[in-house]
């Protein structure tokens, strides 16, 4: 098991540096992608693709006035396709998540967040079974 994503599994967190194309934009990020995609306005998105670090578009993103009405029912697809796109277009990462095998993938930190990892034990860790799913897909797609 891969219980953090930090040292050298860093690469599997959403803050980590993975530039994607993303609709005639670049997201430094999956962070800044995904944070991006709850904005209802071309305007904000860009905004918030254009922030200096991934912490500062996910404040972007909650501070968000007007977001997608449908977000609670969508944001898990974006994630994958976000993940989708992030070790489509970066070759080195896709081989790093290849190189992972088998391992259950556990987004585990101590800021309390159980949607997407777990904290203390507790979680349902949607990033880790995102990132899983992405990995039997680079793996089924790689063995044709």
């Amino acid at each position: 098991m891969i219980p953090r994503f930090d040292g050298r599994y860093r690469f599997l967190s959403n803050f980590a540096p993975s530039p994607i194309a993303l609709n005639g934009n670049i997201a430094p990020t999956v962070e800044h992608g995904f944070q991006a995609a709850k904005a209802i306005s071309e305007q904000a998105a860009r905004r918030i693709l254009a922030a200096d670090s991934p912490a500062e578009a996910k404040r972007m993103g909650r501070e968000l006035k007007h977001c997608r009405e449908d977000w609670d029912q969508v944001r898990l697809g974006f994630m994958l396709s976000l993940l989708a796109e992030k070790f489509g277009q970066n070759p080195d990462l896709r081989q790093r998540l290849i190189a992972t095998h088998d391992e259950e993938l556990v987004e585990g930190n101590n800021w309390g967040d159980t949607y997407w990892g777990v904290c203390d034990g507790v979680g349902t860790n949607w990033l880790g079974r995102l990132l899983m799913v992405t990995r039997s897909l680079i793996v089924l797609e790689d063995s044709k």
